[in-house]
């Protein structure tokens, strides 16, 4: 798949491109987020929590580093593991200790501010970068599956 891209003018943009994302996630697929504070990285993972169809409240999970999210009631809802790898600072030994790869046998697994770190975890996955423009709340997304 080529990479794309949009533009996303508010955070409901953001969270429905989430969304569509999801349709093509299944358990076992590392989702890695890139992009400044404020980019829209949560808003982005509560898109893609929605349309999994997982339980709970999806925010960010800077001071507990990792969220695990149940699999909702509808058929094909998928769970999903929300990581926030900013706090990780680099520290493998401490990636390790999250052990997602075991979860990403049965979930999706959405890091943010993952890139160059989580990466090794899976065959593939899908990379999103999120930038905001300067004095506005308009957002670009770039994504693409990368092997």
């Amino acid at each position: 798949m080529a990479q794309q891209r949009r533009e996303l003018p508010t955070v409901e943009d953001t969270e429905a491109l989430g969304r569509e994302l999801s349709a093509d996630l299944t358990a076992g697929d590392l989702v890695v987020l890139d992009g400044p504070l404020g980019a829209g990285k949560t808003a982005l993972t509560r898109g893609i929590a929605d349309g999994l169809g997982v339980q709970g409240r999806v925010s960010s999970p800077t001071f507990v580093i990792a969220r695990q999210h149940r699999a909702g009631a509808a058929a094909g809802a998928v769970p999903m593991v929300h990581v926030d790898a900013y706090r990780l600072g680099g520290d493998l030994d401490e990636l390790d200790a999250l052990d997602l790869d075991t979860d990403l046998q049965h979930a999706v697994v959405v890091v943010e501010w993952g890139l160059g770190v989580v990466e090794h975890l899976a065959d593939r996955h899908l990379r999103v970068r999120l930038s905001r423009e300067p004095e506005s709340d308009v957002r670009t997304a770039v994504w693409e599956w990368v092997e």
